[in-house]
């Protein structure tokens, strides 16, 4: 079940740049002057090819299919670093908690950082992560935790 939680909550930190890439490739396949709404030959106004609601349908196709082991990858490299406090190339517990946290408050708003079962929930994924349980979690660690079925 943790591990589903994990997947999700990468699949949404995902899922903007996935939208992002599919509403630009929207834009540039579009024909000239539809993005900048200039008219047509016909004298009608063109139509934009893509809008901010074109995102919304890769959102929900991201949450109901589980991200691939390289998205995973690409999140866990992209996020690393900001979760990765002191530059040290690893995560302790509590850097690793404040990303699990981060994960599971964007899949669930009311959880609370500093509830029992949160941190019940944090250390057992820690704990499970950490395959050479040296304390420290690296990014392959991560990755292959979060993309484990």
């Amino acid at each position: 079940m943790l591990k589903y939680a994990m997947l999700a909550g990468a699949a949404l930190v995902a899922a903007p740049v996935l939208a992002q890439s599919t509403t630009t490739s929207s834009q540039t396949s579009a024909p000239s002057g539809a993005a900048t709404g200039q008219t047509n030959p016909s004298g009608a106004m063109a139509s934009p090819q893509a809008t901010p609601t074109d995102a919304v349908p890769m959102q929900s196709a991201a949450r109901e299919q589980p991200a691939t082991g390289s998205q995973v990858a690409q999140v866990v490299d992209t996020e690393f670093p900001t979760y990765d406090k002191n530059g040290d190339g690893k995560l302790s517990a509590v850097e690793f908690g404040g990303w699990m946290v981060a994960l599971k408050s964007k899949t669930d708003p009311s959880t609370k950082p500093d509830a029992p079962e949160t941190k019940k929930w944090v250390s057992a994924a820690f704990a499970q992560a950490d395959g050479d349980k040296n304390k420290s979690l690296t990014k392959s660690e991560i990755t292959s935790f979060l993309t484990q079925g």
